[in-house]
């Protein structure tokens, strides 16, 4: 397995005692104890020690490692791209290359997103236009959702 990132500078690791348990290695990263368990069942952890009792304990890796996922998913990148980053992260040998096209993928459906998020937008603005908003029962809003949904099931 590829080695462990480098720990957490100091600066980022102020009042820390490690290894930590999940709640303080949750503070310390702003990850919640329920999402660390989740990326470390993804795998995105590697191996978190535990204690005899079976208790976790994480390191300043481990808190960084949690550090980089949660700026990741900030940015939104999917799951398995983050899985991707880490391990190329991971890899001192990696090439950027690999990761500028995860990230250029990222950006091309984002963009794809806020096109089709500015369509619905300019539609629905367009039907406000047309709604008078007042105590008649006749609405172009609703007209508008009743006739797509009466195409898009065929009718």
């Amino acid at each position: 397995m590829a080695s462990r990132p480098e720990p957490a500078s100091a600066a980022t690791s102020v009042g820390a005692s490690y290894p930590l348990n999940i709640g303080e290695a949750a503070r310390f990263s702003g990850v919640s104890a329920k999402m660390l368990r989740h990326y470390e069942s993804l795998g995105l952890l590697g191996r978190v020690a535990r204690t005899d009792s079976g208790y976790r304990q994480y390191s300043a890796a481990d808190v960084h490692t949690l550090r980089f996922i949660k700026r990741s998913r900030d940015l939104g990148f999917s799951m398995a791209e983050i899985g991707e980053l880490v391990s190329l992260w991971r890899n001192r040998r990696r090439a950027s290359a690999s990761v500028k096209r995860i990230a250029q993928q990222h950006v091309h459906e984002l963009t794809a997103r806020i096109e089709a998020m500015q369509s619905m937008q300019r539609t629905l603005q367009n039907l406000l236009q047309h709604c008078h908003g007042d105590e008649r029962p006749d609405c172009p809003i609703l007209d508008d959702l009743a006739s797509r949904s009466a195409l898009d099931a065929g009718q």
